[in-house]
């Protein structure tokens, strides 16, 4: 499918709706970042922005990068004066104006086909020396997700994105590949467990 028709796709789903997400940080994020030292953080694919408007509550300078206008200025207004900033483009062309020492994204999914596996490596260039990558993943399809009760082998595992990124192991050192257990809530206010898949990168100082 066209880029065209992927912008289309997600502008469509978030200016048909009121909100598409919770309005609250990726829990799974948070609880990586805690650990992280606060500097300059760029957001892949940031929908409404929760993730940001968190990383700037947290003391990051931080920026979402989406292809909804639409999501972008709900982020944009919900941030207010936090240190956030964001942009809508489309990742596979737009590029930060200098490195950065976080580049993050959660549950970079989405039905229709693009090039994920190439945005996240070329993303992962943007890191500084000494500067971390991230990316938090669905492991399994959320149990009120469409998506479970149907073939989702599209979703690939931890292991398989942590393979297909291919970064330079010189380059790269290993905080973390796996899979973490969260307690959630569903739409409609049923408990369970989601799994959500983290790969967690330190770009190794010059």
């Amino acid at each position: 499918m066209s880029e065209d028709n992927l912008a289309d796709h997600w502008e469509t789903r978030y200016r048909d709706r009121t909100r598409a997400w919770s309005g609250k940080v990726n829990p799974t994020l948070a609880t990586v970042v805690a650990d992280l030292t606060p500097g300059t953080a760029i957001d892949l694919a940031c929908g409404e922005g929760a993730d940001v408007i968190w990383l700037a509550e947290q003391g990051w300078a931080a920026t979402g990068v989406d292809i909804s206008p639409t999501a972008v200025e709900r982020g944009r207004e919900a941030a207010g004066d936090l240190p956030a900033a964001f942009v809508a483009a489309d990742l596979s062309e737009w590029e930060p104006a200098g490195p950065v020492d976080l580049v993050c994204s959660s549950f970079m999914h989405s039905e229709v086909d693009f090039p994920r596996i190439e945005i996240l490596r070329k993303a992962a260039t943007w890191v500084k020396p000494g500067g971390h990558f991230l990316m938090v993943t669905h492991a399994e399809a959320p149990w009120w997700s469409a998506l479970s009760h149907h073939d989702h082998t599209h979703l690939p595992s931890v292991e398989q994105d942590f393979a297909d990124l291919g970064l330079d192991s010189g380059v790269w050192e290993t905080v973390e590949v796996g899979v973490r257990e969260r307690e959630a809530v569903s739409p409609d206010g049923e408990s369970g467990v989601l799994k959500d898949g983290v790969i967690l990168l330190l770009r190794a100082e010059s």
